[in-house]
């Protein structure tokens, strides 16, 4: 078990690192584990300031899961109009927004139960 938690906070780690390497802003972790009938264990939602950002966002977790940990996401939707990409790598999922997409769908919002954590970022 303890490697199974390992594994997934090394693919958190990760992520977090792909988004800051392309300045993702506004990052955020939702932990849905206490919650019943979730789809995986963890949201984490950020976003972009347009779609050629929201891509590099993408791009850049996709590359560095992959280079790092040899994994690959289950399923990608979104990429086309680059305003909402989902990123599914089963335990975790991944939510790149435009800035007002995100506004307007306000997962956080709908996952009020859920706990949460901001990540700081320095620039």
């Amino acid at each position: 078990m303890a490697k199974k938690n390992s594994n997934v906070d090394q693919l958190i780690t990760t992520i977090l690192a792909g988004i800051e390497d392309v300045k993702g802003k506004e990052i955020t972790i939702l932990d849905l584990r206490e919650i019943e009938n979730t789809v995986c264990d963890y949201f984490i939602v950020c976003e972009g300031t347009s779609n050629t950002q929201v891509n590099a966002i993408v791009n850049s977790i996709q590359k560095k899961v992959s280079k790092e940990l040899k994994d690959s996401p289950w399923h990608v939707e979104g990429v086309e109009n680059a305003e909402w990409v989902l990123i599914d790598y089963v335990n975790i999922v991944v939510h790149v927004f435009q800035k007002h997409i995100r506004q307007y769908y306000d997962i956080e919002s709908l996952w009020g139960d859920a706990k949460t954590t901001v990540i700081e970022t320095s620039y």
